[in-house]
C-alpha cells in the first residue's frame, strides 16, 4: 500500500482549510490522529487519578509507589521480544483496537472495586500490569500502523503531529481531571478515561489500512527472534539510541515515583491544585509538538534528542530545590513544562530515527526489542527512586534524576555519536537471517 492512501477520500471542512500536503488532510492518518487525541484526554484522568488514589486514599509509601510503576513496566520486560516476532506475522490495526477496549475495562474496574470496598494496592498493581500488557502489544502495533500510512521521510513530522494531539489533551485535560477528581473522587473519575478509550476504539474501527503480514515460517519463531535481536545489535544507531534512552528512563522513573508525593506532602498542594498545575505539562508538550519537527530539521534529530535530556534534567533539579509556598507551586508547574518540552523532543526523534533505519520486514521485532531495551532499566529506576525517597528523602530522588539526565545529555553527545545525526537515516539493508548466519560460520 502506498502511504497516505486516504488522500483520495473526499476532504471535509475544516480539514480542507489546512495547507496542501498537511498530514491531517489525509483521511486515514486523520483517524489515527483523532484516536490519539481522544484517548489522550482520558489518559489525563488516569495519570492523576491512579497515583492520587494510591497516595491519598490508600496512603501508599514511596516504595509502594515505586512498585506501582514497576508492575506497569513488567510486561515490557517479560513479553516485548516474543510480541515483536508475533507482530511481524499478524495485522496490527485489530490489535491496536482491541488494546484500547481492554484498557477501558481495566481502568473501569477501579471505581467498581472502590464501590465494593475491595480497592487495594494489590488491585492497582493488577490494573497497572494489564495496562502495561496493553501498551506492550497495542502500543507497538500503533507505532507500526503509523509507518504503513506515512512516508518514512515524514515520520518525525507525523510523531510530532501525534504528540500535538496528546499535548492538546494535556493542556485542557488536567484541569478537567482535577475538577472530576474533586467532584467525584479519584476512583470514580476513572470512568471518564474508560469512556474515552472505548470512543477511541470506535474511531479506529474500519480504518482502511491495508496490511500484508509476513508469512509464518514453520519452526521459525526462535530464528525470527534472533534475527530481530541481531539486527538491533549490529546497527550502531539503534545501539546508541537504546543505551541513551534506557539510561534516561532510570532518571525519569526515579523522578516520577516521588513527584506527586512531593506535591501533596511537602508542598502542601491539594488534588485540584495538582491537576491545575499539570496544564503546564500540556503547555510544554504543545510547544515541543509545534516546534519539534522544525527543530529536528534545523539542528538534526540527534542534537534535538540530546536537548530533550537536558531540559528534563533541568526540570527535576529545579523541583528538588523548590521551597514550600507559592514559589514551590510555581517550581512544580515549571518542572512539568520543562519535562513536557524535553520528553516530546526525546521521543519524536527517538522513534523517528529507529523507524527510519529499519527495513519494513523487521519493524515489529525492532520496535519491541527497542522498547524492551529502554524499559528494562525503568523498573529498577522506579524502585531506586522509591528507595531513595523513603530512606534519604523525596527531594534526593529528584536531585539524582536531574543530575543523571544532565550528565547523560553530555555523555551521549561525546561518546554516543548522536550529536552527528543531522537527518533521518535511510533504511539499513535487510540481510536474511540464513544468509547472515552462513556468513558468520
Amino acid at each position: 500500500m502506498s502511504p497516505l492512501v486516504g488522500s483520495a477520500v473526499r476532504e471535509r471542512w475544516p480539514w480542507r482549510l489546512l495547507p496542501t500536503g498537511d498530514l491531517l488532510r489525509d483521511a486515514v492518518y486523520r483517524r489515527l490522529w483523532l484516536s490519539v487525541l481522544i484517548s489522550s484526554f482520558g489518559a489525563q484522568v488516569t495519570m492523576l487519578a491512579i497515583p492520587l488514589t494510591a497516595a491519598v486514599l490508600l496512603h501508599a509509601t514511596p516504595t509502594q509507589m515505586g512498585w506501582l510503576t514497576t508492575v506497569e513496566l513488567l510486561p515490557f520486560v517479560l513479553f516485548s521480544l516474543p510480541v515483536g516476532v508475533w507482530l511481524d506475522r499478524v495485522r496490527k490495526l485489530p490489535l491496536y483496537i482491541a488494546g484500547e477496549a481492554l484498557l477501558a475495562l481495566a481502568v473501569g474496574s477501579v471505581p467498581l472495586a472502590w464501590a465494593m470496598g475491595a480497592l487495594s494496592m494489590g488491585w492497582l498493581y493488577a490494573v497497572g500490569f494489564v495496562g502495561g500488557m496493553v501498551h506492550t502489544v497495542a502500543g507497538s502495533a500503533a507505532q507500526i500502523v503509523l509507518t504503513q500510512v506515512v512516508p518514512r521521510e515524514r515520520l518525525v513530522e507525523a510523531h510530532a503531529r501525534n504528540s500535538l494531539a496528546s499535548s492538546s489533551a494535556e493542556v485542557a485535560g488536567p484541569g478537567v481531571a482535577g475538577v472530576l477528581i474533586r467532584l467525584l473522587g479519584a476512583p470514580l473519575a476513572l470512568l471518564a478515561d474508560a469512556a474515552m478509550l472505548l470512543l477511541s476504539a470506535l474511531v479506529l474501527r474500519s480504518t482502511p489500512v491495508q496490511e500484508t503480514p509476513a508469512a509464518c515460517k514453520p519452526g521459525g519463531f526462535w530464528q525470527d527472534l534472533r534475527e530481530g535481536l541481531r539486527f538491533v545489535a549490529r546497527e550502531p544507531l539503534l545501539r546508541s539510541l537504546a543505551l541513551a534512552v534506557g539510561l534516561w528512563q532510570i532518571a525519569h522513573q526515579s523522578a516520577m515515583v516521588v513527584q506527586i508525593l512531593i506535591a501533596t506532602r511537602q508542598l502542601g498542594m491539594s488534588e485540584s491544585a495538582v491537576g491545575t498545575s499539570y496544564v503546564a505539562l500540556g503547555v510544554g508538550t504543545v510547544t515541543a509538538s509545534l516546534l519539534g519537527d522544525r527543530l529536528s530539521r534545523r539542528f538534526g534529530p540527534g542534537p534535538s534528542l540530546l536537548g530533550g535530556f537536558a531540559l528534563t534534567g533541568m526540570g527535576w533539579g529545579l523541583l528538588a530545590l523548590a521551597p514550600v509556598g507559592p514559589w514551590g507551586v510555581a517550581a512544580f508547574a515549571l518542572n512539568l513544562a520543562l519535562f513536557g518540552l524535553g520528553a516530546v523532543l526525546i521521543f519524536i526523534n527517538f522513534i523517528g530515527m529507529r523507524q527510519a533505519v529499519t527495513p519494513e520486514p523487521l519493524l515489529g521485532r525492532m520496535t519491541s526489542t527497542m522498547r524492551w531495551l529502554i524499559l528494562l532499566p525503568a523498573g529498577p529506576g522506579a524502585l531506586l527512586g522509591g528507595w531513595i525517597g523513603e530512606h534519604v528523602g523525596l527531594r534526593a530522588s529528584l536531585a539524582f534524576a536531574g543530575a543523571a539526565a544532565l550528565a547523560l545529555s553530555v555523555g551521549a553527545a561525546v561518546f554516543g555519536g548522536l550529536l552527528q545525526i543531522r537527518r533521518l537515516p535511510k533504511p539499513a539493508a535487510h540481510v536474511p537471517f540464513e544468509v547472515l548466519d552462513d556468513a558468520t560460520t
